[in-house]
């Protein structure tokens, strides 16, 4: 794999850095074009992606400390400032997290502007998993035999077993589910469905991959904190999808967007 493209003097330009900002440039045209398909600000859309890069690297740092904290009250200063050590879930919940509270603050509907954002958490979520794979930083799966079975020597988490090439499956399925909301975003739909189909794919593409990645399994025997909180996702799409649904019945309004 190729964890570093190039460097320039002191400055390191690695694979995962360069997809994370291709990640969030393809996301913050397409919602801007998705802003102005409704009459919204264009601009409003990068203010949203900052927004969520920000929070989310907070939010991934948050959580890894939560994670280490022992290590982190030996030592705050280096769990804050090393390079590594961003979770994937606290990044999620904090880039949301982020995003809601910009979104709030903007002069139009928030959560017609949230369900235009949701499938492309999707989409960017499924070309970061591309920069996991080109870095090789350890999210790959167990050992196999199965003919796509990658090794990954140069890796940043090297390993010369042909090993499932786990952020390929998430990408895969990302982008698959990425598709399907957004064949369905120009639809009548009440407002907040997008985001309430969101949390269920993304839950369920979690909840797979988990099955190929080597995270501590921490239940049960076989299922990592990543699954538990998949469904927590899940579940949180699902009733909120149902409460949405069951308004709509009682007040007979649509709001697509």
């Amino acid at each position: 794999m190729i964890p570093i493209l190039f460097k320039i003097g002191p400055f390191t330009v690695g694979s995962y850095g360069v997809m994370l900002a291709i990640a969030f440039l393809t996301t913050g045209w397409l919602l801007s074009r998705e802003f102005r398909r409704k009459g919204l600000q264009p601009d409003w859309a990068y203010t949203v992606v900052i927004a969520a890069a920000i929070g989310g690297i907070v939010g991934a740092r948050i959580y890894f400390i939560l994670e280490h904290f022992g290590d982190f009250l030996q030592n705050p200063l280096g769990m804050i400032f090393t390079g590594g050590g961003l979770t994937w879930y606290g990044g999620f919940i904090g880039g949301i997290v982020a995003v809601i509270w910009v979104v709030y603050k903007l002069p139009e509907k928030s959560m017609a502007i949230l369900d235009l954002i949701a499938p492309l958490l999707l989409l960017g979520y499924g070309i970061g998993r591309i920069g996991c794979f080109l870095a090789g930083d350890g999210d790959y799966g167990p050992p196999t035999n199965l003919p796509w079975g990658m090794r990954f020597p140069h890796g940043l988490v090297p390993t010369d077993v042909p090993v499932h090439p786990t952020p390929l499956y998430e990408a895969l399925m990302a982008w698959i589910f990425f598709a399907v909301l957004w064949k369905f975003r120009k639809k009548e739909h009440p407002p907040g469905l997008m985001i309430s189909g969101m949390l269920i794919l993304y839950g369920i593409e979690r909840f797979i991959a988990e099955f190929w990645r080597l995270t501590p399994k921490i239940l049960w025997g076989w299922m990592s904190m990543a699954q538990i909180l998949s469904i927590v996702a899940i579940l949180s799409g699902l009733i909120l999808g149902w409460l949405i649904l069951e308004n709509e019945k009682k007040t007979g309004l649509k709001g697509g967007v």
